[in-house]
Order: C-alpha cells, then sequence, then structure tokens
C-alpha cells in the first residue's frame, strides 16, 4: 500500500518554516524586520519538490517562549523553487513580520488551526504546512497575516 503524501500542490495553502530562537539569531532577524531574509534551510523531501515561486509562506518560532513566544512571527511569499546549496536544500523567500505574533496558544485553541502539522508533530522537518482549509482559517481569524502575504518589492 503507498501512502498518500501529507500535502499535494492542489491541498497545499502555505508553507510553513520553522525557526529555533536558540542563539538569539531569530531574534535578530525579526528586531531588523527580516529584510536580509531571502532563504531558509529545509530537508530535502518530496514537498520541496511542490514548491514554486509566489506560494504563500509563514516563519514559525518554536521553543518554550522564554525568548520569543512560540508562534506565527512573519508571513511573505516564496520567490522559486527549491535550491541545492553547499550547505543542503534552500527556499528561496520573502518575508514580513506580523504586527502581532500569532502565539501557539491561540492557535491550539481554533478548531481548525488546532490541528495544524506544526501543533501535531512539533519536531517534523521544514518544511511543514497549511492546507487550503487551514490557510483560509488562519486568514480569516487573524488578519495580520494578510499583511504580509505579499512583502513590497525592492524597487531599488
Amino acid at each position: 500500500m503507498v501512502a498518500r503524501p501529507a500535502v499535494t500542490s492542489e491541498t497545499l495553502g502555505a508553507w510553513l518554516l520553522k525557526a529555533n530562537p536558540a542563539g538569539g539569531a531569530v531574534d535578530r532577524l525579526l528586531r531588523d524586520g527580516l529584510e536580509d531574509v531571502v532563504t531558509r534551510c529545509v530537508r530535502a523531501s518530496y514537498r520541496t519538490a511542490l514548491v514554486r515561486a509566489d506560494q504563500p509562506v509563514l516563519l514559525w518560532v518554536s521553543g518554550d517562549g522564554s525568548t520569543l513566544p512560540a508562534g506565527l512571527h512573519a508571513a511573505g511569499h516564496t520567490t522559486g523553487p527549491v535550491t541545492e546549496e553547499a550547505d543542503g536544500p534552500v527556499m528561496h523567500v520573502r518575508l514580513r513580520r506580523l504586527s502581532a505574533v500569532v502565539a501557539r496558544k491561540a492557535l491550539r485553541a481554533h478548531p481548525v488551526l488546532g490541528r495544524l502539522e506544526v501543533l501535531r508533530m512539533a519536531a517534523g522537518s521544514n518544511p511543514s504546512y497549511l492546507d487550503v482549509t487551514q490557510y483560509a482559517a488562519l486568514r480569516a481569524a487573524f488578519p495580520q497575516v494578510d499583511h504580509g502575504d505579499r512583502p513590497a518589492e525592492d524597487t531599488a
């Protein structure tokens, strides 16, 4: 029996990239507004082959909340397919910090979002995902996600 993939190009709502605040790098990136973030390391899998330009992407900060609150901190879009770099595969992204963090606690309490893969399998690999229904529910419940959905392109 062949297992069905958890996500397909038809069921994808948004990619979710996880970042660990240990060491302070995530804190610095958020403080600086994420302008320097153009790639994030991911793990090679069938999922990375699904990545195309202009797909929604979210940045999840994990951990116990002692340095940063666990939850969604940024939103944006992919700028192309995953490429193989010297240190492994990377996803190309543009992100914008959300005006307000979508806390893990708020997601857990939501009837649809409480089933997000990142909440069920916190140690899962990058990228994680939201399906179409989950992404629609996220945008409806937390409007700040839409404001991060399409960062302004560089005009220089």
